[in-house]
């Protein structure tokens, strides 16, 4: 009869179980690093797709690029204002509006910030239907559908932005191809713009200064040299820089946590309809109390600042263009 060795057979058997661990932690290894790399290559691709003018950084430049690239994006401002007044005004009112801004046609504040909280409830529940694109399977494959929830959801705030912009006395931005290619004054305006909607130190004080320069009639090139290289492109690169930080941390710090905080929101209509709002509200809030839009506005000092910063250089100009 054969003799049964009791330690032979436990150590066969804890042998066995060693083994079998070490072969289930190397696969978990093995699985964690392939989820990695996953990882990596998606955000890089995330990267690859958002950096539009293709500098190395993702910034509020990238995001108004790809927003402006989605059909129905770019407003004209004409068309805009005479769809939204012609029921309840005479043509030469209309006209006025168009040439001059809706306040200087003698539409009244209470109309214009009712149909200013049309348009953001007609954007807001147009956002709402963008596609959840975080959440959903497919690792690299999936990153390639974020950009485009990304562009959509930017996109149709810009569309509020320009609609309150217009409703609130601003001129039309130039958002042809070619002027986008070659002058970045429209995406520094836009830039402003949504670094008020997300509440950037000194972006609503830029925009009131740049309000006042337009009420008292500083030329639209002189407006273009003050966005672009005078006394409000330090805010601009301020909010570019804001949001270079913020979707660098946010989106890719959080992508596979399934939440895009701050910056973005595309996680799903319920959340893109709640954050959608406040972000154009703050607009609105800053828009409807300038020297376009109202004549009875007061300036803060730092807004005094940075317009008196801005006649300055109107007076630089015109003495170099004498010289």
């Amino acid at each position: 009869m054969a003799k049964f060795n009791f330690k032979k057979t436990a150590g066969s058997i804890a042998k066995g179980i060693s083994t079998g661990s070490e072969f289930a932690v190397d696969k978990a290894k093995g699985a964690a690093t392939k989820t990695k790399e996953a990882v990596v290559v998606s955000q890089q691709a995330i990267i690859n797709a958002l950096d539009q003018d293709g500098n190395g950084e993702i910034d509020s430049v990238d995001i108004i690029l790809m927003a402006l690239k989605v059909p129905g994006v770019k407003i004209n401002r004409a068309d805009f204002l005479e769809k939204e007044f012609f029921k309840n005004h005479p043509q030469e009112v209309i006209n006025t509006a168009i040439a001059k801004t809706p306040a200087l046609a003698g539409i009244s504040s209470e109309e214009i910030d009712k149909i200013a909280d049309e348009v953001i409830k007609f954007e807001r529940n147009a956002v709402s239907g963008i596609s959840v694109a975080l959440g959903l399977p497919g690792g690299a494959a999936m990153a390639a559908t974020i950009p485009a929830d990304i562009a959509q959801y930017y996109g149709y705030m810009l569309r509020a932005a320009q609609k309150l912009l217009y409703l609130y006395g601003f001129p039309e931005l130039d958002t042809s191809e070619e002027a986008i290619k070659l002058d970045s004054e429209t995406i520094n305006c836009l830039t402003i713009c949504l670094g008020i909607m997300y509440g950037v130190a000194n972006a609503n004080n830029a925009i009131k200064a740049m309000a006042k320069a337009l009420a008292v009639g500083v030329e639209k090139k002189l407006m273009k040299a003050a966005l672009t290289k005078g006394a409000i492109y330090p805010i601009v690169k301020s909010v570019a820089k804001w949001f270079s930080v913020s979707m660098t941390k946010e989106i890719f710090a959080g992508f596979f946590k399934k939440a895009i905080p701050v910056v973005g929101g595309v996680i799903g209509g319920g959340l893109t309809y709640a954050t959608f709002k406040p972000c154009c509200y703050r607009l609105k809030d800053v828009l409807c109390d300038t020297m376009l839009s109202n004549p009875e506005h007061v300036s803060t000092d730092v807004e005094n600042n940075i317009f008196q910063n801005i006649k300055d250089e109107v007076i630089d100009v015109e003495y170099e263009e004498v010289d």
